[in-house]
């Protein structure tokens, strides 16, 4: 009898389970995203927005690219919250932006190992047409850094949780070693827990 109960409620349970049903749709990309109160999309947009409009329109930006389009490049975001942040994502969503400005030029130094191995296969493997070869030490040289922090305050009172975030972008000149432009970004956001919780 328990047999007959159990394959009974098992046979129920995948009834049921089979029975449910998901429903996908694509939103706004750019609509504002208030899920939870913790970092998203809509934070990664107003930050990666403020920081690029900020330096284009400054006076360093001006006066680097005066001559011609500089060449930078992008080390990362320290993440200073106690939450998983992709901060790639920033750095990614900053850099695209400030090639699309035609402004700037960017290396990238997140490849460098496999641009290494590439250049070492083409001269060393024989395998590859000397005319086509890319020379080793022929790549340029950044002259500029562009690398930041995020940080955050989280208070929880059982009832609200607030939570603030600041990111400060910076950039320097490697071959002075001084900061040529810098701005930060805040933002709060807030969650209230009902009665029946968040």
């Amino acid at each position: 009898m328990k047999m007959k109960t159990a394959l009974a409620l098992g046979i129920t349970a995948l009834m049921l389970g089979g029975c449910s049903s998901t429903t996908v749709s694509y939103g706004d990309a750019t609509e504002t995203e208030t899920v939870t109160a913790d970092y998203g999309s809509t934070d990664l947009q107003g930050i990666a927005t403020k920081m690029v409009d900020s330096m284009l329109s400054s006076p360093a930006a001006a006066e680097i690219s005066a001559a011609g389009r500089p060449v930078m490049y992008m080390d990362s975001i320290r993440n200073k919250t106690s939450e998983h942040i992709d901060t790639e994502a920033i750095t990614d969503t900053i850099r695209t932006k400030l090639l699309s400005s035609g402004k700037f030029r960017f290396v990238d130094m997140s490849k460098v190992a496999a641009v290494k191995q590439q250049l070492e296969y083409q001269s060393s493997s024989g395998l590859v047409d000397p005319a086509s070869m890319v020379r080793i030490g022929k790549q340029t040289g950044a002259r500029y850094m562009m690398y930041g922090n995020l940080s955050s305050i989280v208070k929880d009172n059982g009832k609200v949780k607030d939570v603030f975030y600041q990111i400060t972008m910076n950039l320097m000149d490697l071959q002075s070693g001084e900061l040529v432009w810098a701005d930060q970004k805040e933002i709060r956001k807030q969650a209230r827990r009902s009665t029946f919780g968040w």
